[in-house]
């Protein structure tokens, strides 16, 4: 399937997983995306094998932030690599990078430059710490610009108790997202003025958009955010309570007094509206353990599976605490388009789905994605080099 992006060019100079996940998603828009990548590759390709300790046979990881993608290998320290890569830029729309700035800027890629190259392009950075500042060039990683700095950790964790860890990619992901469609947007204006520009996300500026309701309590009124436990919730059936089976639901009873009287009718525990400390949504938060603890006993009664018709039945709204595992089940999830089956060597490869639907023009993964050079020869060719000209690029050790 084609996609909206369509004819977009698109060159990614990107390693590890928020400037490679950016294109990944245009690339799944549709557009022609060319991988750069040093010879001895994105070194995101070894990173799972050397995690498992032995080597893997694939990457789900890598995949879903490369598929579809084609890749040139080129040694850019090399005058005649740089030169192929300016050639590239000379022809894309959209020039994606995470490296950085001073990386970019030692190959003579800086947005100043590449604009002389082509005033046209979109030029999109995406960073730890923004690409203009004082800690432009600091190392990062989502762990560092998103969950750490940005303090989305801190506020995950309640008083006393450890930080917990980030799962892989969750910021990367996350301003990947954002960067996409910044550089939709600028698509939009160039296709209305001819204009080209620079845009950029970064992952701090991520997390705290994401923590946006947090800092801006701090910043308006001057309230601090306290993380709490589930037996201290402002709203405490805004909450999570096991069932007998072990499973766990989360109730999403927001306008508290509005579905109190729901909740207590599918427990069967009418009596509960008459007990002063639960009568409002108040005195509810002020009494939020003896709630909770009573709570706990009633769900305990039955399985989850028992529940849901009893919970729906009586206009109670919930959600199913998954696992990965039970998600990979969940007819919802699947019925919503997270899965996708991308065409492999040996046939259909189940993956994860980038997050967004075009209903006039339908996108879907272009194809697995592209061994370390895989694509050199056949872009060099649609440059105009002969294999004359390859075969000396490759003795000069410009290209692998």
């Amino acid at each position: 399937m084609p996609g909206p992006m369509e004819g977009v060019k698109v060159v990614e100079m990107g390693v590890w997983v928020a400037g490679p996940s950016c294109a990944a998603i245009l690339c799944d828009w549709g557009a022609d995306v060319i991988k750069i990548e040093p010879p001895n590759g994105d070194p995101f390709r070894g990173l799972f094998a050397s995690a498992l300790g032995a080597a893997a046979p694939v990457n789900p990881p890598f995949e879903i932030d490369n598929r579809g993608k084609r890749s040139v290998a080129l040694n850019l320290e090399q005058p005649e690599a740089n030169a192929i890569a300016r050639q590239l830029i000379e022809q894309a729309d959209v020039f994606v990078t995470n490296m950085r700035p001073r990386v970019v800027e030692r190959y003579g890629l800086s947005y100043d430059e590449v604009r002389r190259i082509n005033p046209r392009i979109i030029y999109a950075q995406l960073t730890g710490q923004g690409p203009d500042g004082p800690d432009a060039n600091r190392a990062s990683y989502d762990i560092g610009g998103f969950w750490s700095r940005a303090g989305v950790g801190a506020s995950l964790t309640p008083p006393g108790g450890p930080i917990p860890q980030q799962r892989g990619g969750m910021g990367d992901h996350m301003t990947g997202m954002s960067a996409a469609g910044a550089i939709a947007a600028a698509l939009f204006h160039r296709e209305r003025t001819g204009e080209g520009q620079r845009v950029a996300a970064s992952l701090v500026r991520t997390g705290v958009y994401m923590m946006g309701w947090d800092y801006a309590l701090e910043m308006r009124i001057g309230a601090r955010t306290v993380p709490y436990d589930r037996f201290h919730a402002p709203n405490p059936i805004i909450n999570c309570f096991q069932c007998a089976d072990g499973r766990w639901i989360w109730l999403l009873l927001l306008q508290g007094d509005r579905h109190w009287p729901d909740l207590l009718r599918a427990l069967g525990r009418e009596d509960m509206r008459g007990d002063e400390r639960w009568s409002d949504i108040t005195r509810r938060r002020q009494n939020a353990e003896s709630l909770v603890h009573e709570l706990d006993r009633e769900f305990a009664k039955k399985t989850m599976a028992e529940w849901g018709p009893v919970l729906d039945a009586h206009n109670v709204w919930w959600a199913p605490v998954n696992t990965i595992s039970d998600a990979l089940q969940d007819p919802a999830i699947r019925n919503a388009g997270a899965f996708v089956e991308v065409e492999g060597p040996d046939g259909p490869v189940p993956m994860v789905n980038s997050p967004a639907d075009f209903y006039g023009t339908p996108a879907a993964p272009r194809g697995m994605p592209p061994e370390l050079g895989q694509h050199t020869e056949e872009v060099l060719l649609e440059l105009g080099y002969d294999w004359d000209g390859i075969i000396a690029l490759k003795e000069g050790g410009a290209i692998p």
